[in-house]
């Protein structure tokens, strides 16, 4: 009976496992409509009523599946400290915690309702690829970030040393230069902080030349670490 649920739980390649994992999908999802809805202002209290119902069913069988996973799991406690493990009981766990404690301020909670949604990952087969492609490029992005970072400070600083004297309270250290160095660089450009100066605006130019750089360097690294990664996905299929 174990084996049986175990393959019905955890392998969704035969039929029952297929739908298994098609009728949590579906709950998933139907619950953070429902989340959504609950939200609206002005439900009548049927709805409100409706969508406690439908609430509580959905963490009756996210509690059963949580709880089915820990049983036919072959290292349980690996199973319960895991990403997956951690997301399925932060799925059930502020229905609980609202049922025990009686403090406004345990409202907050609910919005780990949304963790729901990184369930749906474990069917996911794309994850796979995105496995391997992080790999693929880990050393690349880390080394990206590290320029970035070292580019993000070189631009507060920049900046700082232009636009300090014209503006003292925007440009007031280096530290509260960094939010603009952060903005221009990635080219979002709030525009709630600009250099006024004429070598703060060239300087700025320049920032921005970067930016679109910097912008595109990690699509690139993923877009090829991907392609590489569905390669060595048709490998291991072929074998």
């Amino acid at each position: 009976m174990k084996e049986t649920i175990r393959n019905i739980v955890e392998d969704n390649t035969s039929k029952r496992g297929k739908i298994f994992d098609y009728f949590i999908q579906t709950l998933i999802m139907l619950s953070l409509i429902s989340f959504s809805v609950e939200t609206l202002p002005n439900n009548s209290p049927h709805v409100v009523k409706f969508l406690e119902y439908f609430e509580i069913f959905c963490i009756i069988i996210f509690s059963a599946e949580y709880i089915l996973r820990i049983l036919v799991s072959k290292r349980p406690l690996s199973y319960i400290f895991s990403f997956y493990g951690i997301i399925d009981l932060l799925a059930i766990l502020p229905f609980y915690l609202r049922g025990t404690l009686d403090f406004r301020a345990i409202r907050a909670f609910r919005i780990f309702r949304v963790f729901r949604t990184l369930k749906l990952i474990r069917y996911n087969r794309a994850l796979h690829r995105f496995h391997i492609a992080a790999k693929i490029v880990k050393e690349e992005i880390i080394l990206f970030f590290i320029v970035t970072g070292i580019l993000i400070f070189l631009s507060a600083a920049g900046i700082y040393f232009f636009e300090n004297e014209a503006q003292p309270k925007v440009f007031a250290s280096v530290f509260h230069s960094l939010w603009w160095a952060i903005v221009t660089l990635t080219t979002v450009g709030y525009g709630d902080v600009y250099p006024i100066t004429a070598g703060g605006k060239i300087f700025t130019f320049f920032v921005l030349l970067i930016g679109v750089g910097v912008v595109t360097v990690p699509a690139g690294l993923v877009a090829t670490s991907l392609s590489k990664a569905r390669e060595i996905e048709e490998e291991e299929r072929i074998k």
